[in-house]
């Protein structure tokens, strides 16, 4: 559905009619009504900026939440190995 407005009146108060010509005239001012845009370039962005705050909490909890599930295996004894190795070089 293709939504239509006066720019003119409030658009409480506003009642379409069709001319004589047929297009959507304002039953208030008797102007041509304007076709209004599904996305507007505000609502963009808006988004767009709604999406740069948000996607990095997004993909912190993610990964909190998959090291919390899978936590990183650390052989412990492998590294005291390796310490202990470049002690005895140095």
């Amino acid at each position: 559905m293709v939504r239509y407005y006066c720019p003119y009146c409030n658009p409480k108060f506003q009642f379409q009619k069709k001319s004589p010509k047929g297009t959507l005239i304002c039953g208030l001012c008797g102007d041509d009504l304007i076709k209004k845009p599904f996305i507007s370039l505000n609502q963009i962005i808006a988004l767009i900026a709604f999406a740069s705050l948000l996607l990095p909490l997004i993909y912190t909890f993610v990964f909190l939440i998959k090291n919390q599930i899978n936590p990183p295996n650390k052989n412990y004894q492998a590294y005291r190995d390796y310490m202990i190795n470049i002690k005895d070089s140095i």
